[in-house]
């Protein structure tokens, strides 16, 4: 799996110009799932992300997690994510997984999340064409790739 991580001061996603979900202070997390993907890999980046300390402590140093400031997390499902542009200017998904494999992982991913954080984790439609507003806070934005654990 892979995962842009955007701490934010709030974040929305539309569809159909309908919000249908929405947080505040928290991670906006975009996923993409690859089809070799499997429960080790969401296990280990949910555990990651809601341990990952870049909220600022009261000296201002990126040294507090998603948990300790009590945000919430915003999850997106984003085959985009595993394009590849190594031949041509059209991007290939071909690492991604097919929707009926990749929507249970990321169902699952969002439960696994939702366990580490003691809290809902509020999703996009799977599949829709989303539009997602975002404050990007810092800005702060990461990406991690269960495939290359550091």
């Amino acid at each position: 799996m892979r995962v842009i991580v955007q701490r934010v001061g709030s974040a929305r996603v539309e569809v159909v110009g309908e919000v249908v979900a929405a947080i505040g202070m928290g991670l906006l997390v975009l996923a993409g799932v690859e089809e070799n993907d499997g429960e080790a890999d969401l296990v280990w980046l949910s555990s990651k992300l809601t341990r990952l300390r870049i909220f600022p402590d009261a000296a201002g140093v990126m040294n507090r997690s998603i948990v300790d400031v009590g945000g919430k997390i915003l999850a997106v499902s984003q085959f985009t994510l595993l394009a590849s542009v190594r031949k041509g200017n059209r991007p290939s998904w071909s690492r991604a997984a097919r929707p009926e494999v990749a929507q249970p992982l990321f169902e699952r991913f969002v439960r696994q999340m939702e366990a580490d954080l003691g809290r809902e984790v509020p999703t996009g439609v799977f599949g829709a064409d989303m539009q997602v507003h975002l404050v990007n806070d810092g800005p702060v934005t990461i990406f991690i790739d269960s495939k290359a654990s550091e």
